[in-house]
This record gives C-alpha cells, sequence and structure tokens, in this order.
C-alpha cells in the first residue's frame, strides 16, 4: 500500500502526515527522520485499526505540482 504523506517544516525540525489516515502524524527532526517516524506511525495506525475492526482506508490523495510564472 502506497500512502501519500505532506511533509511540513515546524519550529524545530519537520512534521508529517496523511490526509487519507486522519490522526496520523510524526514529528522529526530531519526529512529523512520525519519520513522513516511517519512510516512506523501509518504501520502502528493501521494495525490499531484493523485490531479494532475498522475497515483500512483506500488511499485516494496524490500530489503533483504545477508551474506558474514567478
Amino acid at each position: 500500500m502506497n500512502l501519500m504523506i505532506v511533509i511540513e517544516r515546524a519550529g524545530t525540525g519537520f512534521s508529517a502526515y496523511s490526509r487519507d489516515l486522519p490522526g496520523c502524524i510524526a514529528p522529526g527532526a530531519t526529512r529523512k527522520l520525519v519520513e522513516g517516524a511517519m512510516k512506523k506511525a501509518i504501520e502502528m495506525h493501521l494495525q490499531g485499526m484493523r485490531e479494532e475492526g475498522l475497515k483500512v482506508p483506500q488511499p485516494r490523495s496524490y500530489s503533483t505540482y504545477v508551474e506558474v510564472p514567478g
């Protein structure tokens, strides 16, 4: 399963979230660390959903860039 995550700069590093999994977030001092932390957070989030008998949502989000005049 591939899920899109959004990574943003935060006051002390970076934070990440996934629009497909509300409430699933992770912090990290570097971009590489926040990506790893988010992967673990997603795995734990999905495991918790399964244990509670909740349906795991299918990914719906995607991203792209558009070019505009600078």
